[in-house]
């Protein structure tokens, strides 16, 4: 089977859905595909996650985002952009997950585990969630160990190492902690991460102060085990008896499309993909990068507040050509 797109969109996040908006007013053919749920990447989110902007900074479109505090959390997110979805009636096609793009001639072929599309435009706006940062060490595949932390109940009274000092790393810590588990975080810098939540950083460097929760700084994991983990630090290996390993490292964007699709990427290790500000085209005339995923490495760099631009951008970029 195949369908004919005037655009396709890749990614269902909210940046995805904000340009899905900007293509229904001008009531273009288009299709938003996504390989998981809906906001994919929030869906991932821890459940009692509350996010470090305020609302009206997590607003698309001008379409009012109420949260019972100025801060919402992931559930009220999910509410928001599900309704911004069904009420505007958005064509998005979910568990659809994109295998190939190719560019023949004027048109782009975009290949999927379910049908194959032609359009005119692609916009990927896949952002960096869906593919973890990796230790690459010995048991890392064990069953014991997870890159996504969902909720605490399960490390109850459970020994668990939680490797980062994010906002995910120091949220799961200090959950685990209050359910009773006992938490070791292996930290590769010399502190808790200076971009963690300023009304959280307080709490867990004083939960670590105080002995409720061990941290290891200037460490990283080395070997995980069924029933441990090795810790080395700047002078000295140590092991601990383990349950649990959670690695919230960090995340990457979908490199291999992007470099799939002849888009090129910086040659330094931020690995940034090619575009023009003005008009977010990479260099790949007709395809458009939204989002997170402008950034490369740099996934700190593009959120929902300050990339919610793009698809104002993008879509007059296209209207400029129709």
């Amino acid at each position: 089977m195949k369908q004919n797109k005037d655009i396709i969109i890749i990614g269902a996040g909210p940046i995805g859905i904000t340009c899905a908006l900007e293509c229904e007013k001008r009531q273009w053919d288009y299709k938003v595909l996504e390989k998981g749920a809906l906001t994919n990447s929030l869906f991932n989110y821890p459940r009692n996650m509350t996010f470090f902007s305020t609302s009206e900074k997590l607003e698309i479109d001008a379409i009012p985002f109420i949260s019972n505090q100025p801060k919402p959390t992931r559930n009220e997110a999910l509410e928001y952009y599900r309704r911004v979805v069904t009420s505007n009636a958005l064509n998005i096609s979910l568990y659809e997950n994109v295998k190939k793009i190719d560019k023949k001639e004027n048109h782009f072929h975009i290949k999927t585990n379910k049908i194959e599309y032609t359009s005119k435009y692609v916009i990927i706006a896949t952002g960096f969630y869906d593919i973890p940062n990796l230790l690459n060490i010995p048991g890392e595949l064990l069953p014991k160990v997870t890159h996504y932390y969902k909720e605490a109940h399960n490390y109850a009274l459970q020994d668990v190492v939680v490797v980062g000092a994010s906002n995910s790393a120091v949220d799961a810590a200090l959950e685990i902690w209050r359910k009773g588990g006992k938490v070791t975080m292996v930290i590769r810098g010399k502190q808790i991460g200076e971009r963690v939540k300023y009304w959280v950083r307080p709490d867990i460097i004083n939960r670590i102060k105080e002995g409720s929760i061990t941290a290891f700084f200037d460490s990283e994991i080395s070997e995980i085990h069924a029933d441990s983990v090795v810790i080395k630090t700047n002078t000295k290996k140590i092991t601990l008896s383990n349950d649990y390993v959670i690695a919230l490292t960090g995340y990457l964007p979908d490199f291999d499309l992007l470099q799939h699709c002849g888009i090129k990427l910086s040659k330094d290790n931020k690995r940034i993909p090619e575009y023009t500000p003005e008009t977010m085209e990479s260099n790949i005339n007709g395809l458009y990068l939204a989002g997170v995923i402008c950034g490369g490495q740099e996934t700190h760099k593009w959120f929902i507040e300050n990339s919610r631009i793009h698809a104002k951008k993008i879509a007059q970029a296209i209207a400029n050509r129709l």
